[in-house]
C-alpha cells in the first residue's frame, strides 16, 4: 500500500496530479461494524484547525503537504476544505475542488486514533449530500494502483473505477485509477469490475 506524494517543489503542477490523498497501510481499511462508530460534526476548515490538520497529515503520508501547500490550495476560488470534529478535536479532513459538473477530491485523511470507526464514511456521506442530478452529479478522485485499501474503501462507498491513468505520479512510475461516484439515476456502465481492480492493484 502506498500513499506517497511527491515532495518536489518548484513550478506547481495541478494539485490533483502532484498530491495524492490516500493513507497507507492496513489502518486505511474502514470497519463496517455498526457497533463501533465515532459520531463527528463536519464543518468548514478554518485557520485555527491547521495545527491539528497538519498533525493528521504528517501521520498519514510519507510525503505530507506543508502548511504552505494547504494555504495555497485553499486560496483557489474553487477549492473547499472541511474537517470532521469529535469532542472539540479535529479527527479528519478533506480538500476538494468544485467544478461545473463534479466535485474532485484532492486530499482526504482520518486521524490514526479513530480509523476504522466510520469517520471516513461520514465524510464521504457529507460529500455525497452535496450532489444533485441537475448540477454537480459526481465525485472524482485518483487512487494509486497499489493502494488496495483505499480502492476497497471507496468502492464500498459507491465509487467505481472508470479509467487507468498511466504513469500518473511524479515520485514513481506508478499508474492511478480514476474513481468516480455518480448520483442515482446517472450511473455509467463504463466501469471496471472489482475483480479487475483487485487483480491489478494487489
Amino acid at each position: 500500500m502506498d500513499g506517497n506524494r511527491s515532495a518536489a517543489r518548484g513550478p506547481t503542477p495541478s494539485y490533483a496530479k502532484r498530491l495524492t490523498p490516500w493513507p497507507t497501510g492496513k489502518e486505511a481499511a474502514m470497519s463496517t461494524d455498526p457497533k463501533q462508530k465515532v459520531r463527528v460534526h463536519i464543518r468548514w476548515m478554518i485557520r485555527r484547525d491547521m495545527p491539528e490538520v497538519l498533525d493528521i497529515e504528517q501521520e498519514s503520508f510519507e510525503f505530507p503537504w506543508s502548511e504552505e501547500d494547504f494555504i495555497r490550495c485553499l486560496r483557489q476560488r474553487n477549492c473547499i476544505g472541511m474537517v470532521a470534529e469529535h469532542d472539540d478535536r479535529v479527527v479528519g479532513y478533506m480538500i476538494y475542488e468544485l467544478h461545473k459538473t463534479r466535485l474532485h477530491v484532492l486530499n482526504f485523511a482520518v486521524a490514526r486514533t479513530v480509523r476504522r470507526l466510520h469517520v471516513g464514511d461520514q465524510m464521504i456521506e457529507k460529500l455525497i449530500g452535496k450532489l444533485s442530478s441537475q448540477r454537480r452529479s459526481r465525485i472524482t478522485l485518483e487512487v494509486r494502483e497499489t493502494n488496495l485499501a483505499a480502492q476497497l474503501f471507496f468502492r464500498a462507498s459507491g465509487f467505481r473505477a472508470v479509467s487507468v491513468l498511466r504513469e500518473f505520479y511524479e515520485d514513481t512510475p506508478e499508474d492511478a485509477y480514476l474513481m468516480q461516484y455518480r448520483c442515482r439515476g446517472t450511473e455509467s456502465d463504463a466501469i471496471f469490475p472489482i475483480n479487475r481492480i483487485t487483480r491489478l492493484a494487489g
